[in-house]
């Protein structure tokens, strides 16, 4: 008698598409099966389901033809028809041991051959629900993982010794499933996430030396190998051990100890949310027990947890990008509406509240949201629709893996494979099943948006998140390109690779986190500037300098405001940059913008430092300089930005930086004073708390108070006492002479000794009478005679320039008037234009480095050098006729002078003095931008004309 005839007195209904196939299977089926087991046939229960399952599973049919055996047995021996098989796995392999790892190995892939045929057959024909068919799979996983553990140990005890505890109890591993395995919710054709771990560290010295370390390894080894490799009898389970501490970096197996300290201080937020469904599934289960102990407080916080609101967001994130991928609408798992979200929202829940409410420290997410509508967390109908959309896409995830046992979760695309799930899942026609699927989807999708709304903030804030963990390059760069970067690539190149940079890689977990919350915030800010990335590309090697002083990055992370103030100043200025990474105190100037973009006047420069100062022990000179520097600091960053957005004019600029420059040096010139005077008492006719009989001058462009913000100080020291000879009155006296000249060696140190926290300001001390080989103070009674019958005249040019700025106000008085005296000496008017002259050609000789096709600002021809040296040989040929040009150091005010004495035409004047603003507002400029005071050949082109034909007016 023929299979067909057979089944024909079993009355199945079959849709038309599934007629032919039926034949098919029949045809096959009877080309292989004997009389003996076509004798199974005469269970009715077994006849009714034959054509069904074997048209909805090529697996159960390909494995019943490969050993026709196989369904005699199951149904002779019961275990087909049997719903309480999963309790016998275990007994089973054990009445059956394997004697060698080939045996092993043979002996669980035939037996989960044998059990998963039967799973699937009970699941198809109707006989098992869901629950059943989830509890098999899993019992069976655990069964097999066992024995292959049991088998492994005793090799290895026999080779090295039994592991034993402290108290000299003997001791296997821990065997953690993870998921689907954890929850007891397995599906058909899944791989299996495990971590492995042990209680104790030792050494097994017996037979051969060996730790506990490393023969649990080897056990691990070889378990994953006997369950994942694929053999001529195919696999047991597919095997996954990425979920462990460390990932692949991570050692295969760690100590409690290990495990412990790991999920304390460096696990991050998504292994809570994995480990919700740990459970242990093999080993010792007595040393479990203190595992799972260790586990439950990283997993469930004693209070209402919303700070996993951000790490569930971004999750939510991720789902929600990855739900826009074409190949993801229909995958039932992770596609829109899928099972991840009906997991998803069980187990927000369980992060959030299950500290506080044990009911929901369970794994089975089922029963999870049955306890979600008894605490009345969710609307019951919402919990009805989210139960049953469960079952109904778990039932289809199996019915699709049943179909060849492969891991996969999309919707079937051949017609005929369609109709055979459909089928399967008792729908008369894909059509109908597939209007039941979106129905289902549907209701999920819109449950998962209300519980976790997010809004166009969030979706910014996350996408900006996915960006950072680097995740998805795909989505980051559609990200990036939507956001205006010029080349996404190279930008998420860049982020990548100052991750991994080394300062980064160092860092500490605490600061790892901090990091983690503000790169999201930096990318998704950086977009309010237009060269978002240079701008970036900057910020980053400003976050690298400064990776191992967490506090700066906090300031930015917890203060959004900052954030924005860095990414416009930095979009300005890699100047800016290179500042802060030098003094990274500054991070503190960027909390409040008012007094970033306003910097002080002179008056509260001065009370400013006048109080920070007065925090300092007046015998701890390191702190006066640390204080001094921290203080010029701060004001030339609030300057710099007051310039960068456009607060400032160019002349207001140098005016502050050299306020700033003089209130230090006030100070300075105050503290060495006491610093002295402490220790060798004051010279004659001089009061402690006051510098008497000393005097600060300024040149160059501090004294012209035109300082920019890389200028050095050219200044020169003078004193004035009776006499030279007089002792101080202190402890330790001095001639006065010697004091001075101590005083002058203290202010340079103060100024431009070389700290961490840099240099106060360069010191240039060159214009002094005989300049290096002069005297370091000059008393002023020889300073004029030197300047009146030493000096070359190109020191007469400098003291146009020169500039009291503090000390005694007597000796103000004095340098002055030798100052106008000087200035106002009878000259050549030939001679001095030659002089002049030739100075000017021997600098731009020696000083314009300008390649060709640039102009240097101030050395090239018709540059600021130019302008100085016109107004330098007016000043010093008028002066004697017109002694109010004495009074004024700076140029813009001395031209304003020389034309109104009729040197110059006032055209001429103006002409100058609008060069002169222009070219020193793009140098400065230019320093703000990292770059060299120069311009293309074509800037400035007809102010430079200009400048050389006045130039050629007065000096040719």
């Amino acid at each position: 008698m023929s299979l067909q005839t057979v089944l024909s007195q079993h009355h199945v209904h079959l849709p038309d598409p599934l007629q032919s196939l039926a034949q098919s299977i029949c045809q096959q089926l009877d080309e292989k099966l004997s009389a003996d087991d076509l004798a199974v046939f005469a269970d009715d229960a077994f006849a009714n389901s034959v054509l069904k399952v074997c048209c909805c599973s090529q697996f159960v049919r390909d494995s019943w033809l490969r050993d026709p055996r196989l369904l005699t047995d199951l149904v002779s021996s019961g275990d087909l028809l049997s719903s309480n098989r999963n309790d016998a796995y275990r007994s089973d392999l054990l009445n059956n041991p394997a004697d060698s790892e080939a045996a092993l190995a043979k002996q669980l892939r035939q037996f989960r051959r044998r059990e998963m045929v039967r799973i699937a057959w009970r699941d198809l024909a109707g006989w098992a629900d869901l629950d059943e068919t989830l509890s098999d799979l899993t019992a069976l996983a655990e069964a097999c993982i066992q024995t292959a553990l049991d088998f492994f140990y005793q090799q290895a005890c026999k080779r090295w010794g039994t592991p034993t505890l402290h108290n000299g109890t003997p001791f296997n591993i821990v065997v953690l499933g993870m998921g689907k395995l954890g929850a007891w919710e397995l599906n058909y054709s899944s791989d299996i996430d495990l971590i492995f771990a042990y209680a104790e560290d030792g050494l097994l010295t017996e037979k051969k030396e060996i730790s506990y370390g490393e023969f649990f390894t080897r056990i691990c080894r070889s378990l994953i190998k006997v369950l994942d490799e694929t053999t001529v009898d195919g696999f047991v389970f597919r095997t996954d051990v990425r979920l462990r501490p460390f990932g692949d970096s991570g050692p295969l197996i760690m100590t409690f100890d290990g495990m412990e300290n790991y999920y304390l201080t460096q696990a991050r937020e998504w292994e809570r949310y994995a480990m919700i469904k740990a459970r242990q599934v093999a080993g010792d289960f007595e040393t479990g027990k203190q595992l799972a102990a260790l586990i439950k407080p990283f997993v469930y916080r004693r209070y209402l947890d919303y700070g996993a609101f951000e790490e569930l967001r971004s999750l939510k994130f991720q789902i929600m990008q990855e739900l826009k991928r074409k190949d993801r609408m229909d995958n039932v798992k992770l596609g829109p509406g899928g099972i991840r979200e009906v997991e998803f929202i069980g187990q927000a829940f369980q992060l959030i509240r299950g500290g506080q409410e044990h009911a929901l420290q369970q794994r089975e997410i089922q029963v999870i949201l049955g306890v979600l509508d008894e605490l009345k967390l969710m609307r019951a109908d919402d919990v009805a629709n989210l139960k049953f959309a469960y079952r109904f896409l778990r039932r289809v995830e199996n019915h699709i893996q049943q179909y060849q046992d492969r891991q996969t979760h999309d919707l079937p695309q051949q017609a005929l494979v369609q109709q055979i799930l459909a089928y399967s899942l008792d729908f008369e026609d894909w059509d109908s099943f597939k209007q039941e699927l979106d129905k289902v989807r549907k209701s999920v999708q819109a449950i998962f948006d209300q519980v976790f709304s997010l809004s166009e903030q969030d979706n910014q804030q996350q996408a900006a998140r996915l960006v950072w963990t680097g995740v998805d390059e795909e989505q980051s760069l559609e990200y990036l390109i939507d956001q205006g970067f010029t080349d996404p690539q190279a930008v998420y190149t860049a982020l990548q690779d100052f991750k991994t940079s080394h300062p980064v890689k160092r860092m500490t977990r605490k600061g790892a986190g901090v990091l983690d919350r503000l790169m999201p915030l930096l990318i998704e800010r950086i977009p309010c500037v237009e060269n978002r990335d240079v701008t970036l590309t900057r910020i980053l090697q400003l976050f690298e300098a400064v990776a191992g002083r967490n506090v700066y990055l906090s300031l930015l992370a917890e203060n959004p405001d900052a954030l924005t103030q860095l990414i416009t100043l930095s979009s300005a200025s890699p100047w800016i940059c290179e500042f802060m990474a030098e003094y990274p105190i500054l991070f503190d100037e960027l909390l409040d913008p008012r007094s970033l973009f306003e910097p002080l006047k002179k008056a509260d420069l001065r009370r400013d430092l006048q109080r920070e100062l007065d925090k300092v022990d007046s015998g701890d000179g390191e702190q006066l300089m640390i204080v001094l520097r921290q203080f010029k600091h701060q004001n030339l960053l609030r300057v710099a930005a007051a310039d960068i957005v456009g607060v400032l004019p160019v002349m207001i600029v140098s005016d502050y930086l050299t306020w700033i420059a003089e209130a230090i040096l006030e100070q300075v010139l105050e503290r060495a004073w006491r610093i002295l005077t402490d220790k060798h008492g004051c010279p004659p006719n001089t009061q402690a708390d006051k510098a008497g009989g000393f005097a600060i001058v300024a040149f160059g462009k501090f004294g012209g108070i035109e300082l920019g913000y890389a200028s050095d100080l050219d200044l020169v020291f003078l004193y004035g006492c009776a006499d030279g000879n007089a002792m101080t009155n202190g402890e330790k006296p001095i001639n006065s002479g010697q004091f001075y000249l101590r005083l002058g060696q203290k202010i340079r140190h103060i100024l431009d000794t070389k700290m961490l926290s840099g240099v106060l300001y360069e010191c240039d001390l060159r214009l002094r009478p005989n300049g290096d080989s002069g005297l370091l103070v000059t008393h002023i009674d020889q300073y004029e005679n030197y300047l009146r019958d030493q000096a070359w005249t190109w020191e007469h040019q400098a003291l146009v320039r020169g500039r009291f700025v503090t000390g005694d106000l007597s000796l103000k008085a004095e340098y002055e008037a030798i100052r106008a005296r000087i200035l106002a000496l009878p000259r050549d008017l030939g001679e001095l234009k030659q002089q002049v002259r030739e100075m000017r050609e021997k600098m731009r000789e020696h000083l314009d480095s300008s390649a060709a096709g640039t102009f240097d600002l101030k050395q090239s021809k018709g540059g600021i050098a130019d302008i100085e040296f016109i107004v330098q040989f007016g000043v010093l040929a008028e002066t004697a006729n017109n002694s109010s040009l004495a009074t004024y150091t700076d140029n813009v005010r001395l031209l304003e002078g020389l034309a109104a004495h009729g040197f110059i035409q006032a055209d001429d004047a103006a002409l100058l003095k609008k060069a002169y603003i222009s070219y020193r507002d793009y140098g400065h400029h230019q320093v703000l931008q990292g770059e060299s005071a120069t311009a293309s050949d074509a800037e400035f082109m007809e102010l430079r004309a200009q400048v050389d034909r006045i130039w050629q007016t007065f000096m040719e």
